[in-house]
């Protein structure tokens, strides 16, 4: 059963006292899908422009050790609002269209957006939501969670096309130009007449949200669809990067799905760069905390070529893993005048801390019963006052059922095959890619983390653990 976030916070939300003065501070959070750990220029990506993502860097703080809620889409974005690991929330894995109710918010579950709402922010999400989709799921869609106002996908699995034949602005769908002809069932590929790009209505609902509410504490929830691939394209076409254009790649001697991961990348970019901008120009950038992230590792379903990129940096592995290469994501935290300029962290955060980073940058007491620590005291330049976490928990339902957790920052541990299976482990400190397990030189440590594992989640029937070994579908 999942844990509430007790009763007696939500009705405390307006005593708790401020810390950063009498003015809350905006607060912004950009998270791409699917973005690799060495994508950005600022993490060591020697091929892909991205000078306002290295910019963003330089002027603010750059984590070393932040990880996403999951390995894929959805549970990654369910522990973000709700600031519980992935064995507390209520979506724990990519639950797919045969099972909508297993993939969405239900009532009682308490978002971040929630506790912004009641604190008096104008809260907005913009992009990809992925937690309630119309129909049998209606439980989830966002103004129902918190959002005063919604642009974007409802369902994840329309939004892996870039030229989409509509939106949703609130309950309200939104025609758009692009012409989408099913090609086959639908789900197995279509034919596309494309005249409007998802992502750059995005970045102008984003800019114009900012705009309108200058004058009053907001929080946007800015959740860009590149660079993640367009699956269907992908299967029927060969090339799933679909892009407006191929920017400065265009005539690089490349496969047009490299052409098109690179171009997707450096057009993200270009956007971060225009809100970073308006923030300055209206005023607002000593008053607006901006996070921009990744909802997990990166992906190879575009048919790009990954060693071209090397996305994953110096990690191992890629999206659907629980090496780091799955989990750990790029992470700047840009405020000028309080997150200092140029620093790197080693802070070991992930996505659940959202929850109480939020909360007590807005001035309330940090929500109860939660899986959810603030890092707000590292970035304003106070390691003394930093809470660290134990253990950090994830899963992953494809393919088999798999459990990982990281213990006290340096030491990762993965069990697959069966609840009392043996534990793999590795030493992050010395061994940042995964290379080696040490199970059997640090017996009690691995032994630790496995009696962690056996305890770390709380059942849900929708997402009950299946050890067996199956193909993906």
């Amino acid at each position: 059963m999942i844990r509430p976030i007790l009763a007696c916070f939500i009705l405390s939300l307006c005593v708790g006292s401020l810390s950063l003065g009498d003015t809350k501070p905006n607060l912004i959070w950009i998270m791409a899908d699917d973005l690799g750990y060495g994508e950005l220029g600022c993490y060591g990506q020697k091929v892909i422009q991205t000078p306002h993502l290295d910019r963003m860097a330089g002027e603010g703080m750059r984590f070393t050790q932040f990880y996403a809620g999951a390995t894929v889409c959805a549970p990654s974005r369910s522990v973000l609002m709700t600031g519980l690991h992935q064995g507390h929330t209520r979506v724990r894995g990519n639950a797919g269209r045969d099972n909508p109710e297993a993939q969405a918010l239900r009532p009682g579950d308490v978002t971040v957006a929630d506790v912004l709402q009641r604190a008096g922010y104008r809260t907005a999400l913009v992009g990809k939501w992925g937690l309630g989709d119309v129909g049998a799921a209606e439980i989830g869609l966002p103004r129902k969670h918190g959002f005063d106002y919604f642009f974007g996908y409802l369902s994840q699995h329309r939004a892996h096309n870039h030229f989409p034949d509509y939106l949703w602005r609130n309950e309200q769908r939104v025609e758009l130009p692009n012409v989408v002809t099913p090609v086959g069932e639908f789900g197995g590929g279509y034919t596309i007449e494309p005249k409007v790009y998802a992502d750059d209505l995005f970045v102008e609902q984003s800019l114009r949200f900012v705009d309108e509410n200058k004058d009053r504490p907001f929080f946007l929830y800015w959740s860009p669809v590149i660079p993640h691939a367009n699956n269907e394209r992908s299967r029927v076409l060969g090339d799933g990067a679909h892009v407006p254009d191929y920017g400065p790649y265009a005539d690089k001697d490349w496969p047009v799905q490299d052409k098109g991961q690179a171009a997707m990348i450096t057009r993200l970019d270009r956007y971060v760069g225009r809100l970073l901008d308006a923030l300055k120009h209206n005023g607002l950038a000593e008053k607006t905390l901006v996070i921009f992230t990744s909802d997990n590792g990166p992906h190879n379903e575009s048919k790009h070529d990954l060693t071209r990129f090397n996305p994953s940096g110096p990690l191992t592995g890629i999206k659907r893993s629980l090496t780091d290469g799955g989990i750990r994501v790029p992470c700047i935290a840009w405020w000028p005048g309080k997150v200092a300029p140029g620093a790197d962290s080693a802070h070991v955060a992930y996505f659940g801390d959202w929850m109480a980073t939020a909360a007590e940058l807005a001035g309330l007491p940090a929500p109860a019963d939660t899986d959810s620590l603030s890092f707000a005291p590292t970035l304003l330049g106070q390691p003394a006052k930093q809470k660290q976490h134990e253990f950090l928990y994830w899963e992953f339902h494809e393919g088999g059922f798999k459990q990982a957790a990281v213990y006290h920052g340096r030491w990762k541990g993965i069990r697959s095959g069966g609840a009392d299976a043996p534990v793999v482990l590795y030493d992050l400190k010395n061994d940042i890619g995964e290379t080696k397990d040490v199970s059997a030189q640090y017996p009690d440590i691995a032994e630790k983390i496995g009696v962690y594992l056996q305890g770390a989640r709380t059942d849900l029937p929708e997402w009950e653990p299946r050890w067996q070994i199956r193909r993906r579908p």
